[in-house]
């Protein structure tokens, strides 16, 4: 069971709910760009990688299309004290397409082998996993799935939708026995996840149990619960009184009530996603969540929960 990379979403803020509220198998890291970490910018992509001890086993995630640019990211990821580093091709984001990455990289096999190879020269002691799609406009099992496990990955978790269906369709869960298979003949001791419209902890645990994956990433199922891995429910009041912490947290490490020219990192508005997630399913929910999207600071955040439970 394994926590899904989401840009502006499983930030180290969120993530360090999770390791309060009941940590995942492993984590991972929202994607980031290896040219970006290569650039002057450096030093703004860097606290995508924040995390702490609590998060391990963790992942570092990277998106790119350059070769050269990932056998020196693999060193420094080493560095930095990753577990493991993930490398996207899945992402149907036009912008990392551009650049010949994410899901561009189910439509040139070859350039993501150069990629996988590179990252393995680069951090040799890492285990090296892929995310990607069952395929770019139709389903490639049987020809793109191949092409990753002829690399000798530790891992390769599959979003079971094309590039072309992004989540407008339900996953095709019914095509991972044949992806089992496909694994099994290629690389045995390469593991499979499985993603997509997973809601629940023992809708995931069916899945696995059904399909004959190894695991499953979590994305949807995770918004506003970071119990999602302990299977606990939690009362009103201790759901609400994370949201304040979750905020709180998010607002210290990332500075989102200061002004651009002070160094804000990310802006508050992020927060607000969550919010929809944490506030729902109880009477006043959606008053209270009205008034929560108009707050502009953790302090305001903390004193309109307060008056609620009150």
């Amino acid at each position: 069971m394994v926590l899904s990379p989401m840009a502006n979403v499983t930030d180290a803020a969120f993530r360090r709910m999770f390791a309060l509220c009941g940590k995942p198998d492993v984590f991972w890291t929202e994607f980031v760009s290896v040219e970006g970490l290569l650039s002057r910018g450096k030093e703004k992509l860097l606290p995508d990688f924040w995390f702490t001890e609590s998060e391990r086993p963790i992942v570092a995630q990277i998106f790119g299309a350059k070769p050269e640019q990932f056998k020196e990211i693999g060193g420094m990821i080493c560095e930095l004290g990753f577990d493991g580093i993930d490398i996207n091709m899945g992402c149907p984001d036009r912008g990392v397409e551009r650049q010949g990455a994410g899901a561009a990289l189910i439509n040139n096999p070859k350039l993501a082998k150069e990629i996988i190879r590179a990252l393995k020269r680069g951090a040799p002691d890492l285990p090296i996993s892929v995310k990607t799609r069952i395929g770019y406009t139709k389903s490639e099992i049987s020809s793109w799935l191949p092409t990753l496990f002829e690399e000798d990955l530790a891992a390769v978790t599959i979003h079971l939708r094309t590039r072309k269906e992004m989540s407008n369709v339900p996953a095709h869960w019914e095509l991972m026995r044949e992806i089992i298979a496909l694994r099994d003949r290629y690389a045995p001791n390469t593991l499979i996840l499985g993603n997509g419209d997973v809601g629940t902890l023992s809708e995931a645990k069916m899945r696995i149990n059904e399909s004959g994956a190894d695991g499953v990433m979590i994305g949807r199922g995770i918004f506003g619960n970071p119990w999602f891995f302990s299977g606990s429910t939690p009362s009103l009041e201790e759901r609400l009184t994370r949201m304040v912490e979750h905020t709180e947290l998010f607002q210290e490490l990332y500075k989102s009530n200061f002004t651009k020219e002070e160094g804000r990192l990310k802006n508050f508005d992020v927060m607000k996603k969550h919010y929809k997630a944490y506030v729902a399913g109880f009477d006043g929910a959606k008053e209270l969540r009205a008034l929560l999207m108009e707050a502009k600071n953790a302090v305001e955040v903390r004193r309109i929960t307060e008056e609620f439970l009150r």
